[in-house]
């Protein structure tokens, strides 16, 4: 069994195939025997994550800085909450718990997190696969500007090729596990 760490909003979003993309996720990581671990909230797509892999029977970790628990963010019905200090350790705990990263639809703390991550698999901080679920194109604008560094020098391409990306919730976790595969040989 693989650990997913799973960045995602703590909001729904205006597309409803947002909700559902990520139900489709947690249904497969559960399905496939893979744990979550997640930022602890209970509302948004964090939520709807977190529940659909706890319906499909899966093991969930979440990971909350307490000022957020006491403003009553936390899903109270999980395996484990680890409660931090600050965001800071809460990425760490995260990375630390991880075999592999994914980045779903989300706002500024997502995308922190996700090139955070990134960053750190670049500085050879870790060797875990990285991978965008790309719902109705939300990723589209984004893994077109990553082209564009690379295009213009500021990005090699071996470095690009490290962030997975797929449409699909079972397409994406196909590759990352692919990846996962390699690293453990």
């Amino acid at each position: 069994m693989s650990r997913f760490c799973v960045y995602l909003g703590s909001r729904d979003g205006r597309d409803p195939a947002f909700v559902e993309a990520t139900r489709r996720l947690g249904r497969e990581l559960a399905s496939r025997g893979h744990g979550l671990v997640y930022g602890g909230a209970r509302i948004g797509l964090m939520g709807e994550l977190a529940n659909a892999v706890l319906a499909g029977g899966g093991d969930v970790i979440g990971v909350m800085p307490d000022h957020l628990v006491e403003r009553e963010q936390a899903h109270e019905e999980l395996p484990t909450l680890i409660r931090v200090n600050n965001m800071h350790e809460r990425k760490a705990s995260m990375a630390a718990h991880a075999d592999a990263f994914i980045a779903l639809p989300g706002g500024i703390g997502t995308l922190e997190e996700l090139f955070e991550a990134w960053t750190w698999q670049y500085l050879g901080l870790h060797d875990k696969p990285i991978g965008v679920l790309d719902t109705a194109g939300f990723y589209s604008p984004l893994l077109s500007f990553l082209d564009s560094t690379v295009e213009h020098g500021f990005l090699n391409a071996r470095t690009r090729t490290c962030l997975i990306d797929a449409e699909e919730p079972a397409a994406l976790l196909d590759a990352l596990e692919a990846r996962l595969a390699e690293t453990a040989t």
